[in-house]
């Protein structure tokens, strides 16, 4: 929260808006150990993790915690750009970043066989979890969940309802994690797409998010009244501002889906390659395996 006797727009108030939650620090703290703890583990049981994903999902956490402690969220009931910038960390910075860690599939690895068996493959063979990570279901919910929280009293009662804003941006990073595991996820899932599919989920992707800004920067009136007075006492004017949210939202948006069509492009190459690779080692080890033509004699 911002001092209410300090100026709110001076830098030492800025750099000093730190919001120390304990319950989002615990939950960091704890989310981050188990992880790192999963890890050794499964080494210990021949895992050997890829290069980079213990920073990717650990850069995730970072993210998450740059979103709710940062003075980005000490801001955010001032400034709708501000709540923009914390809405897109929740949804499309943290979550493919924590994905790309793994994380289910350390847990399996780190897991005995009586874990796997009797918990954690039951859970992602279930009706639940087969629904939620099917790509239209995790497109749709994702899309959902955006313009649902942005046209819709809940943005506003958010805003003076501490529960309610917390609410809030666990449905946020929950989305966007169902959205980005078809993408970007290292994880099994039941529903797997192939990468032209994954292009498409991507590309359908961008003009959702840009209709979202464009309608909240092209709206005539301020959308949500709270930011009205507390606008005001940082010197904005809330529809200038709620202007900016949206241009925000459809650029910084599309910009953020170029590294993940980047990805999938990249990890397609690599796949190809793959298959080559494996396809030529099949015809070595059938000729290795034929018998040799004797010499002299007709083909």
């Amino acid at each position: 929260m911002i001092a209410a006797t300090a100026d709110p727009t001076s830098i030492s108030t800025i750099l000093r808006s730190w919001n120390a939650d304990p319950l989002v620090i615990l939950a960091l703290v704890l989310t981050g150990a188990t992880y790192v703890s999963a890890l050794r583990w499964a080494r210990g049981r021949g895992y050997r993790e890829p290069r980079g994903r213990r920073i990717c999902f650990l850069s995730g956490l970072a993210a998450v915690g740059a979103a709710l402690l940062s003075p980005i969220d000490a801001y955010s009931n001032a400034l709708l750009s501000v709540h923009m910038v914390q809405h897109l960390l929740l949804t499309m910075v943290a979550p493919p970043l924590l994905l790309l860690g793994a994380p289910v599939t350390v847990a399996l690895r780190a897991s005995g066989a009586r874990g796997r068996r009797r918990l954690l493959l039951p859970i992602l063979r279930s009706r639940v979890v087969r629904f939620l990570s099917h790509p239209l279901a995790s497109w749709g919910i994702f899309a959902a969940v955006m313009w649902g929280t942005h046209f819709s009293p809940l943005y506003e009662a958010a805003l003076t309802n501490h529960w309610i804003h917390v609410l809030e941006h666990v449905a946020y990073l929950a989305a966007g994690l169902l959205f980005w595991a078809p993408l970007v996820g290292r994880d099994p899932i039941p529903s797997r797409m192939g990468h032209p599919a994954r292009l498409l989920y991507a590309f359908l992707a961008m003009p959702q998010l840009a209709f979202l800004g464009l309608a909240v920067s092209g709206a005539g009136r301020v959308l949500y009244p709270a930011y009205i007075r507390q606008s005001a006492r940082l010197g904005v004017s809330a529809l200038a501002d709620q202007h900016l949210a949206g241009a925000i939202m459809w650029e910084t948006g599309a910009v953020l889906m170029l590294p993940a069509l980047g990805l999938v492009l990249v990890d397609w190459l690599s796949s190809e390659e793959r298959r080559g690779a494996a396809h030529d080692a099949v015809l070595d080890r059938q000729r290795a395996a034929s018998p040799a033509t004797p010499p002299g004699t007709a083909a």
